[in-house]
């Protein structure tokens, strides 16, 4: 694997943008599935994959409350919820 594919740890990863965060991730997973790395690395690269994924969750779904709460007092409408057992 050359080094510009190799996905920098980051010391703080709150402090990245949203955008930021999936392009890393994005990379991660890419390191990963091309099975190029060693396995300490590996489980490395895997936490910080979690990491990522996590802030990104927890990222849109306060901008999901913000658009509820947005459409609620702009619109009138209330929010719907999607249950992700019905996305399968």
């Amino acid at each position: 694997m050359t080094e510009e594919n190799k996905v920098p740890a980051s010391s703080n990863t709150k402090d990245i943008t949203f955008e930021d965060a999936m392009e890393k991730l994005e990379k991660i997973v890419k390191q990963l599935e091309e099975n190029e790395v060693p396995l300490e690395e590996a489980i490395d690269l895997f936490q910080e994959g979690i990491t990522l994924s996590k802030l990104c969750h927890q990222r849109l779904e306060k901008v999901e409350e913000k658009m509820d709460q947005i459409i609620e007092k702009d619109g009138g409408m209330k929010p719907f919820n999607i249950q992700e057992d019905d996305m399968a």
